[in-house]
């Protein structure tokens, strides 16, 4: 045999096991799901992250006939759950749960063990929401103006909590103290449910929440509203005035969540994905029940999404860099 034919017969060879690999994995979507699907949430069990993720697991199960498991993996500002879904395979099975803790540790966090648009493929949005301010109940400052009077005339004199280094929330909290040229202590968490136990418990002073998770509270009378952090006042916490309107002009925050499957995910997957999740925020059912919550879901296909979350990243390197916020 000529050395032509040699060259000849292994592109051949080449062309048809590359054809049958193509082949292995349209199968492997188009079957997919044939078993359960575990979705990571990287956050403590009670968040906002937890309660969507569930909603939108239930949905899913309902949509795919197959079980979609929601699995608590909290700690670090996300990174080790996060970092446990970055290193599953890329079949369909493991999904993520993501918020703009993940765009906002990009650069708050920059030697954590995974990069989010190297490791990860978008999948769809799921959800955005306002944040509330809280205070204990025994605090005396009863508006977000006496806070910031308080904390100028006694500096690191009052605490605020987080659930985690780089969280929304935290960020929320740094963003009040560049704004409001304050400096109100970060006390971080493991998670969200930690935190919001002890300002109830007037351990810590204050934190920024989701209005969803918060809500509750408030109407127990378990801690008290003091600013919202959206544009506008929220529909479902009446007379609650925005940061802005208390005198911290350009104050907004709040929390997005969205889900993300480790990278090399069949396309087929990912698109069955993003169109199922569109369809059922797109629910009229699901929009009642997220808006009576200060929830509006959020519908993008893969690649939109992706545009977001590189435009997400960018705009918070820019606020941290410029307000030299630090992990603690």
């Amino acid at each position: 045999m000529s050395k032509r034919q040699q060259l000849k017969r292994t592109a051949v060879v080449c062309l048809a096991i590359t054809a049958m690999a193509s082949g292995a994995t349209l199968a492997q979507a188009q079957a997919w799901p044939n078993r359960s699907v575990r979705i990571i949430v990287p956050f403590a069990p009670g968040g906002s992250a937890d309660v969507f993720g569930r909603s939108l697991a239930t949905r899913l199960q309902a949509s795919f006939g197959q079980t979609f498991v929601i699995e608590n993996r909290p700690g670090a500002g996300s990174i080790i759950g996060t970092d446990a879904a970055a290193k599953s395979a890329p079949d369909g099975y493991t999904l993520l749960i993501m918020s703009n803790t993940h765009t906002i540790n990009e650069t708050l966090t920059p030697n954590k063990p995974f990069q989010l648009m190297r490791d990860f493929d978008p999948v769809a949005p799921l959800s955005n929401s306002d944040l509330v301010l809280v205070a204990r109940n025994n605090l005396p400052h009863k508006t977000l103006a006496e806070i910031v009077a308080a904390a100028k005339a006694k500096p690191e004199g009052m605490t605020y909590a987080s659930s985690g280094n780089g969280t929304p929330y935290h960020l929320a909290g740094e963003l009040l103290n560049s704004l409001a040229g304050v400096r109100i202590i970060h006390v971080p968490y493991k998670g969200s449910s930690g935190a919001r136990t002890d300002v109830i418990g007037g351990q810590v002073d204050m934190m920024f929440d989701a209005i969803a998770t918060m809500k509750s509270q408030i109407e127990g009378g378990k801690v008290k509203a003091i600013a919202v952090t959206g544009a506008q006042p929220s529909g479902i916490l009446p007379g609650v005035p925005t940061a802005t309107q208390s005198g911290v002009p350009g104050f907004q925050a709040s929390l997005w969540l969205g889900i993300m499957a480790p990278k090399g995910t069949p396309a087929e997957i990912l698109n069955r994905l993003n169109a199922e999740i569109t369809k059922i925020t797109a629910s009229e059912e699901l929009r009642k029940a997220w808006s009576a919550q200060g929830t509006i879901p959020m519908t993008m296909n893969v690649e939109q999404f992706r545009t977001y979350l590189n435009g997400d990243i960018a705009k918070w390197a820019r606020v941290i860099r410029d307000a030299g916020i630090k992990a603690n």
